[in-house]
């Protein structure tokens, strides 16, 4: 069983699905491990870091050649892939929805595609999310660029020359992303309160200390869909909840917002009225960006200023913590593969319920349903 993986070649692309760590694990499960040379020099892994770890680090070709799973952080493209042995397994993120054509050259290659996007979110699979380790230090990024952007402390000071007020941070959207904002705005000394559209989230913001800010005259609306995202609202819930956050969001300093909803555009939470609403200097990142933008009129990787307000956020937020997202990628893969080794046959076999789900291609065609047709 040989597992390789190739050097990450998007652009702005950090991170890498292997380290020495997971090397070594592979290497006692009894795989053969092969990773191109100057794969992990983004993320502080020499390539002796591999050798020493047991790991052949060489050129792509010779890396991919026989190779029967290829492990990546963003899928490569096909053309990377000859010399792999038929049928082999590629597991990575895919963006299946935006980049179909890349999953249709992957059933035409013969590859068989496993979209770690679409790990299921049940107990025994929480090991092995991709999205939900990567979200976590995404929340944390971007409360710290925020609050680097920002001119003035995040605490409350008490000082002989007076006293300096704690920033005002309000964080949209409570998933992983936003609980781990919530933590981190807290821990810097900020007052912060946050919003969701699924009402059990309200217990989750309050035990983290911060304020829930919910709409309460819109009764029966959970907001809860499948695997635990959010969905989108009628336009009753919306229109009330952008009157409560229209009046909340005028007195903030800083707002993080981390809206998404798999296989969609980003859904606006923030207009160009609610940011003229804010006080000149403040600061608002926008986690969505590179999915459409939470908020009207950022842009991914620039500063916008608009009525005063700077707009920022990041194509790929995990990137900027290359070292531990990485390792926390590699270990999500590891978990993954290492659940379902088959010590007869040296290799993973996977069930029906995480293989099907994560699975697009086999056998030269599309097998997943919601990218058929």
């Amino acid at each position: 069983m040989r597992i390789a993986v190739l050097k990450e070649r998007a652009a702005g692309e950090r991170r890498v699905a292997i380290t020495p760590e997971t090397v070594r694990k592979f290497a006692a499960l009894g795989a053969e491990i092969a990773v191109e040379a100057g794969a992990g020099e983004h993320a502080a892994i020499a390539d002796g870091d591999y050798e020493d770890a047991g790991a052949a680090v060489g050129p792509a070709a010779e890396t991919v050649k026989g190779a029967d799973i290829v492990l990546g952080v963003q899928a490569p493209d096909v053309e990377l892939l000859a010399g792999t042995k038929p049928g082999a397994w590629v597991a990575a993120t895919f963006d299946p929805f935006g980049r179909k054509d890349r999953v249709s050259a992957y059933a035409e290659a013969g590859l068989e595609a496993l979209s770690m996007e679409f790990m299921p979110r049940i107990t025994r699979a929480q090991s092995m999310d991709v999205l939900s380790s990567q979200s976590n230090l995404s929340g944390y990024k971007a409360v710290i660029a925020a609050a680097d952007q920002y001119g003035r402390a995040f605490p409350m000071m008490m000082t002989a020359a007076g006293t300096v007020q704690a920033a005002r941070v309000f964080i949209m959207g409570v998933g992983v992303a936003g609980l781990q904002a919530i933590a981190t705005a807290k821990r810097l000394g900020a007052q912060v309160s946050a919003t969701d559209v699924r009402s059990a989230t309200k217990e989750q913001i309050q035990s983290l200390g911060a304020k829930a800010i919910f709409v309460e005259s819109v009764a029966g609306i959970e907001g809860e869909g499948s695997g635990g995202y959010a969905t989108e609202m009628s336009e009753e819930y919306q229109k009330a909840q952008s009157e409560l956050v229209s009046g909340h969001i005028a007195k903030q300093d800083i707002v993080i917002t981390t809206a998404l909803i798999p296989g969609r555009a980003a859904p606006r939470l923030i207009s160009d009225a609610q940011i003229a609403s804010m006080k000149p200097g403040s600061v608002i990142f926008d986690l969505a960006v590179a999915q459409g933008g939470n908020v009207e009129g950022s842009k991914p990787d620039e500063l916008v200023v608009r009525h005063g307000v700077t707009i920022m956020g990041y194509s790929n937020t995990p990137s900027h913590l290359a070292a531990d997202a990485s390792a926390l990628f590699a270990r999500n893969l590891y978990n993954f593969l290492s659940a379902f080794w088959d010590k007869e046959q040296g290799k993973p076999v996977l069930d029906e319920e995480i293989g099907n789900a994560v699975r697009l291609t086999q056998g030269g065609e599309i097998v997943d349903e919601r990218l058929k047709g």
